[in-house]
């Protein structure tokens, strides 16, 4: 499952330069697939729905940090954990229960973001 942060963010940043896939932007960022991928021309959202990895798209919270999930793959296949749940001073990056991912689904997302 992706990671999420919760509303209990102190906005302190420690997560931000931990991701990998650059899944993680501060509070009323845009955000592209293309951040800190491989990834160019058109990508497929895990909604189905096609972008250009250039693309900025509306920020998901306004108030704190927040994880694109489309782009989070808990660190499968840089990391034995998720690295934002290990820095986090507050313990505000929890699994999103919403979003029940395997392992091979996650390591399939690390695959198509890092070409």
């Amino acid at each position: 499952m992706a990671i999420i942060i919760t509303d209990e963010c102190i906005n302190c940043g420690a997560c931000e330069p931990e991701c990998p896939n650059n899944a993680i932007y501060e509070a009323g960022a845009e955000w592209a697939i293309a951040d800190g991928t491989g990834v160019v021309g058109s990508y497929t959202l895990e909604d189905g729905s096609k972008t250009e990895a250039e693309t900025e798209h509306q920020p998901i919270s306004d108030e704190v940090y927040f994880i694109v999930p489309d782009k989070c793959t808990e660190c499968q296949g840089f990391h034995e954990e998720p690295q934002c749940a290990a820095v986090c001073p507050v313990d505000c990056c929890v699994p999103d229960p919403d979003r029940e991912e395997s392992e091979e689904e996650l390591l399939e997302r690390k695959e198509r973001l890092h070409l």
